[in-house]
């Protein structure tokens, strides 16, 4: 049942389609700047105009969506720019949805890259994060996306009690039928790194490891997404994706919602990398690893890849 392409076609258990994908953007203040990321090769920062011009190139090829991340000109101690109503990311989700009214518009919600010292939340005067100051301020950055036009908000923020004061704040503001794809199981990874610097969202002392999780526990991981499931969340997710596969499958089995996960940038820099030393078949391998993250039991991916697979590239 392997010896033709019919036979093995006949049998393939897992599909992926461009449709399952969803693509990170980030957006950034000025005009004329499509900046690629050096760690991110064919990834960009794009000004507003230079991002319509691009979704443009993709915008017809079946993407399941995007998401926006912002690079804001303006940072401070609260990271007042993520919820305001002219933030970056706000105009920006007014104009794809102005262009393109049929393309999935999703946001992030986390003040990481709006805070003057990148972390996700306000700080406390001995560098704690306070959470229920900080829960505030996503639920208003949630409102604001969804009075800009976002159809899904997605909290990374990992701080407790976030989904359900979000939902309170969405349902409070007329936003009944907004979903939430809740960071449900969020690591302290590793593989962050290339993101963080396309995002400009280092934290300048410490790390998060107060609120993301240790990559050496499952059952936490669990308990995390009862919780988000428990204060409202319609999508759960597992990030990274490639190297908690585990955890992708252990959601699928416990949850009939559906299942998300982000294909991050280090597992991205890192499949370009080795394909940049000739030591792998790129398309190959990225195609291969977005199988994969379906088979364990994703319903959503999102990846950097994906307009890439949209296009027929790999």
């Amino acid at each position: 049942m392997r010896m033709t392409p019919a036979l093995r076609g006949l049998i393939e258990e897992t599909t992926l389609s461009a449709g399952h994908l969803i693509y990170p953007m980030f957006v950034t203040e000025g005009s004329g700047i499509r900046r690629e990321i050096p760690a991110m090769p064919g990834v960009f920062n794009f000004s507003l105009d230079e991002l319509l011009r691009e979704v443009e190139t993709f915008a017809h090829c079946g993407l399941g969506g995007i998401i926006l991340f912002g690079v804001p000109g303006d940072k401070d101690e609260h990271g007042t720019s993520g919820w305001t109503e002219n933030g970056i990311v706000q105009r920006a989700v007014t104009a794809l949805k102005r262009e393109f009214p049929d393309l999935l518009v999703s946001t992030d919600v986390c003040l990481c890259e709006y805070t003057s010292h990148g972390h996700c939340g306000v700080l406390s005067p001995d560098g704690r994060i306070l959470n229920d100051q900080t829960v505030e301020l996503l639920a208003r950055m949630a409102v604001s996306h969804a009075q800009a036009g976002a159809d899904l908000v997605a909290p990374s923020d990992m701080l407790d009690l976030r989904i359900g004061e979000i939902r309170k704040a969405l349902d409070g503001a007329g936003f009944h039928e907004l979903p939430i794809m809740s960071y449900a199981v969020k690591y302290a990874s590793a593989f962050y790194g290339p993101f963080r610097d396309a995002a400009q969202s280092a934290p300048t002392s410490g790390d998060r490891k107060s609120h993301q999780m240790n990559p050496a526990n499952a059952r936490e991981g669990l308990r995390e997404a009862d919780a988000d499931c428990a204060e409202g969340a319609d999508v759960l997710m597992v990030k990274p994706a490639g190297y908690y596969l585990d955890m992708v499958q252990r959601l699928r089995a416990r949850y009939d919602l559906p299942i998300a996960a982000y294909q991050v940038s280090g597992e991205y820099s890192m499949i370009k990398a080795a394909a940049r030393n000739g030591w792998i078949d790129e398309a190959r391998v990225a195609r291969e690893s977005l199988v994969s993250i379906r088979r364990a039991g994703a319903d959503i991916i999102l990846s950097y890849y994906a307009v890439q697979f949209g296009l027929g590239l790999i």
